[in-house]
């Protein structure tokens, strides 16, 4: 039987200040999951415990046609400027067009938000000072994708999700995660200024 309880994200933000800088001087946070399963929303709120911290998306590098041959450009473009503890700049991906989009800049700070699909992938596991999974069951993650993206998109996103079941089945983040949370929680809480931790054998710490 799995365990819930939830969990204020100020807590969580105390835990990560607490811990390691491994990305140079910046504490490096990544929000993984399947799409769908509300990494964003977890990382905007989580931000704001932080104090504001910076957000970088890995849906600016992706798009419908690279899903996960980006990483590179990634380390390149804003990893290395911040472990450097120089301004990130990266052109972000336009998801309407398929073209480019603005430039994003990350300045480095105590804490930097990675968030998206792959973000927690095992190239970046020995620089992350914690891993977060988010956890919502694939028929919730469809229906959310589809009333966003409009009910055109269901076999693109059909399609994305045999991929990333495939990435996740050899990367298994999953299971590196010091946290797994419910990305679909039916416990009464404040979303925005708490979380539900999923406890089984796959949290750790």
């Amino acid at each position: 039987m799995i365990d819930r309880r939830v969990v204020p994200f100020a807590t969580l933000a105390d835990e990560i200040g607490a811990g390691p800088a491994r990305l140079g001087a910046v504490r490096l946070v990544a929000i993984d999951g399947f799409g769908g399963a509300g990494k964003s929303v977890f990382a905007a709120r989580l931000a704001r415990a932080l104090g504001g911290a910076p957000v970088i998306h890995t849906d600016d590098f992706a798009s419908w046609d690279h899903q996960f041959d980006w990483w590179d450009r990634l380390e390149r473009e804003a990893l290395q400027p911040l472990a450097d503890s120089r301004t990130a700049g990266f052109q972000a991906t336009d998801w309407s067009t398929g073209r480019d989009g603005p430039i994003v800049e990350i300045a480095p700070a105590t804490a930097v938000i990675l968030e998206g699909v792959s973000s927690g992938r095992g190239a970046i596991t020995d620089r992350l000072t914690d891993l977060v999974w988010i956890e919502t069951d694939a028929e919730e993650r469809l229906a959310r994708g589809v009333e966003r993206d409009g009910e055109a998109k269901r076999g693109q996103w059909q399609a994305w999700m045999a991929e990333e079941a495939a990435h996740f089945a050899s990367d298994q983040a999953r299971d590196r995660a010091r946290l797994v949370v419910d990305g679909a929680p039916t416990i009464a809480h404040d979303p925005e200024t708490a979380f539900v931790l999923l406890v089984d054998g796959a949290v750790r710490g």
